[in-house]
C-alpha cells in the first residue's frame, strides 16, 4: 500500500475514532441518568415510568430491576466500544509507524 493511501487510511481512522468517543460519551451519559434514577428511586415510595408523553405509576421494584438491567445493556456497549476503541488506536498506531518510516527513507 503506498504512503498516500496509509495516510488515507490513517484519517478514517481517526475519524471512526471520533466516532467512537461520542458513541462512548452518549452511552456514558445515558449511564448517568440511570444511576441518578436508581439513587432517586432509592429515596421515594411511589415510582413513576414515562411512556411516551405521559407518566405511569408503576411498581418501584419492577422499575429498579428495568434500570438495572438497562445499566448493565449500557455498560456492557461501553466496554464494547472501548474494546473496539483499543484495537483501532493499536491498528492507527501501526499505520502511523509505517507511513512515518516510508517518510523517513524518501
Amino acid at each position: 500500500m503506498s504512503s498516500p493511501d496509509k495516510i488515507t487510511q490513517l484519517q478514517m481512522m481517526e475519524h471512526n475514532l471520533q466516532q467512537f468517543l461520542l458513541q462512548k460519551q452518549g452511552f456514558q451519559s445515558q449511564l448517568l441518568e440511570i444511576e441518578s434514577a436508581l439513587s432517586e428511586l432509592g429515596k421515594t415510595e411511589c415510582a413513576y415510568k414515562i411512556l411516551g408523553n405521559i407518566m405511569v405509576k408503576t411498581d418501584r421494584d419492577v422499575l429498579k430491576k428495568d434500570l438495572e438491567e438497562k445499566r448493565h445493556l449500557v455498560d456492557l456497549r461501553i466496554k464494547s466500544l472501548e474494546k473496539q476503541e483499543g484495537k483501532l488506536k493499536e491498528h492507527a498506531s501501526k499505520t502511523q509507524s509505517e507511513v512515518l518510516a516510508t517518510l523517513k527513507k524518501e
